[in-house]
């Protein structure tokens, strides 16, 4: 199948751009022929290497820019092609829709975060993909009609962002807590930080270490100087690769507010961390609905304090969710997203055409 993938950038440290960037790849793995479309960046080199041709398409939010953007999108969709495109973000769902239209290509879509209010503008899609179930259910709720709707579980093990990835921890100071993602609200970070000063307060040795960066940061830095705890807490900035810092870890902790579907999750669970991530969401089907990670209330530093306890004070107990992570962790895989991409491809091809029989 020929498959023309649209997302704003190819830059490192956004969900989304991994999630499109890992599947581009995964398909191109299968066979496929692959392209990408976006205004290019960090990833191009390592898409290249995996055989997933790239074109630039400016995504500047700019009227002229658009226009100039919608023309070349249309040439790229001509020369490639295409069979499907597949588009990641709203800015690459709008400029793809009426061309796909014309053209009579399927447009599918991704939403990835649902609690935008642009997001429905992704129900422009011949099929729209869901990132877990309690997307598809929002999703549903603000109208986009069932019958165009599939769920894709995130999956990250296996991906060529991270095929060269060291297997080697980074040391931490024990019991060790880490927290890896995006510095602003929505991740629920003053929570954790009022559970891990609770929890210090009985297990005075327990360390937590922050990795990511962020409109907050600066905020969220002088919040931890003022207590008790902070010199037991550790700002880390933003790493490539996070994965070493979680096999050092003990414990890896979501506190998220809302969070349709986390990629970090899986790769805190390839690593074999303890897991404790809040109950919103797509965090409980990630973790299996609590079978391979513990679920606390959002908003609610006391339970996550609780969770921190319970396992700061027997380590056989933090081993036996280490253990517990490894619950289904088969269906983590981008192998996995790939091939139930296709399937969602093939269902938005016109029935009986050679592309819908070669996908089935």
């Amino acid at each position: 199948m020929r498959i023309l993938h649209i997302l704003n950038h190819t830059n490192r440290l956004n969900g989304h751009v991994h999630a499109a960037v890992d599947l581009a790849c995964a398909q191109a793995k299968l066979g496929h022929d692959v392209c990408l479309a976006s205004g290019g960046g960090d990833f191009d080199q390592l898409l290249h290497r995996h055989n997933v041709t790239t074109v630039m398409v400016d995504h500047r939010r700019k009227p002229l820019n658009l226009l100039k953007s919608s023309y070349a999108l249309r040439k790229h969709v001509r020369a490639w092609q295409a069979e499907i495109v597949h588009a990641h973000m709203m800015t690459s769902a709008v400029l793809a829709w009426p061309i796909c239209k014309v053209a009579g290509i399927p447009l599918v879509t991704t939403v990835h975060n649902e609690f935008e209010k642009s997001a429905i503008l992704m129900g422009l899609g011949t099929r729209v993909i869901a990132v877990s179930e309690a997307v598809g259910a929002s999703m549903r709720k603000r109208g986009i009609p069932a019958s165009k709707l599939r769920v894709v579980l995130n999956g990250t093990i296996g991906s060529a962002r991270i095929e060269n990835r060291s297997p080697l921890p980074v040391v931490l100071g024990s019991p060790s807590i880490l927290f890896v993602g995006g510095l602003h609200p929505r991740k629920g970070l003053p929570d954790l930080f009022e559970a891990f000063g609770i929890a210090h307060e009985k297990y005075p040795k327990a360390r937590l270490y922050i990795v990511g960066e962020g409109p907050f940061h600066a905020n969220y830095q002088e919040t931890v100087a003022k207590m008790d705890c902070a010199a037991a807490v550790t700002f880390l900035g933003a790493k490539e690769d996070p994965f070493p810092w979680m096999v050092g870890a003990d414990i890896f902790v979501l506190p998220s507010h809302a969070d349709p579907a986390p990629l970090v999750l899986s790769e805190a669970r390839e690593a074999r961390c303890a897991v404790i991530g809040t109950n919103v969401d797509g965090i409980p089907q990630l973790l299996e609905y609590g079978a391979a990670g513990i679920l606390v209330p959002p908003r609610d530093p006391p339970a996550l304090a609780t969770a921190l306890c319970n396992l700061l004070e027997d380590t056989k107990r933090i081993g036996e969710w280490q253990d517990k992570s490894q619950t289904r962790i088969e269906r983590m895989t981008i192998d996995r997203v790939a091939r139930e991409t296709m399937d969602v491809y093939g269902g938005a091809l016109a029935p009986g055409s050679k592309t819908t029989q070669a996908a089935a």
